[in-house]
């Protein structure tokens, strides 16, 4: 078991993971020459002389989530829960230190003039990020159903609109990136929207995880030792 401020340290990984991704690649995507946020994906930031920043910015904050995850982890043990939920956050850390890794194919345009082939690295981009597309709403069911067990319909309710209201952002973005006409001008803005409710999900769950109002409500004994 985790102290009490180690544990506080790891949820507040939650918070900065989440505000972090977000905050930069919105910045990052606002003054790349030739990149435009509604039509084109986050991940194609990564490519390109400067796509080190959004590298960077996938690597920081899949460190961070996966931190978060074992902070969630202690806080679970107490309630009685299981490994499902901090691994499938866990899933997302990873998922979003592997984008880093690997960086996607040219897709939708860009790069302008860029020929849209797929490769290997490209490939292991997918893979990964499947663990932040899939992680994100199953955690959020997941951490739902514990909410609603527990009797605390509101948060049960929070999490499974989040992730009703995630995975229908994720099917219009893939529609868009998958070249369907109607769908294609603005994939990159689904796909903003889809991630601002996966990651503002992380950030309320991090800061309530942590607060006065969580341990009253569960009646999670805070520890001194």
């Amino acid at each position: 078991m985790l102290q009490a401020r180690d544990e506080r340290t790891l949820l507040r990984c939650g918070t900065a993971g989440a505000v972090l991704f977000v905050a930069a690649f919105l910045i990052i995507g606002s003054v790349r020459a030739g990149y435009d946020p509604l039509r084109h994906p986050v991940s194609s930031l990564s490519i390109g002389s400067f796509g080190w920043t959004q590298a960077v910015n996938f690597c920081i904050s899949g460190v961070l989530v996966t931190s978060f995850a074992f902070g969630v982890r202690s806080v679970l043990l107490r309630l009685g829960g299981d490994w499902w939920i901090p691994g499938l956050v866990i899933a997302v850390g990873v998922g979003l230190i592997g984008a880093g890794f690997f960086t996607t194919d040219p897709i939708n345009g860009y790069p302008p003039g860029a020929e849209e082939v797929t490769t290997a690295t490209g490939v292991l981009h997918q893979l990964f990020s499947a663990g932040v597309f899939l992680g994100l709403p199953a955690a959020s069911w997941m951490l739902g159903r514990l909410f609603w067990a527990t009797e605390h319909p509101w948060w049960a309710g929070y999490c499974f609109l989040t992730a009703v209201a995630f995975l229908a952002g994720f099917v219009l973005a893939a529609l868009g990136f998958g070249g369907m006409p109607d769908f294609q001008p603005y994939a990159g803005l689904y796909q903003r929207i889809t991630l601002g409710i996966g990651f503002g999900w992380l950030l309320l769950i991090s800061l309530f995880l942590r607060s006065a109002r969580f341990s009253r409500a569960f009646n999670v004994r805070t520890r001194t030792s």
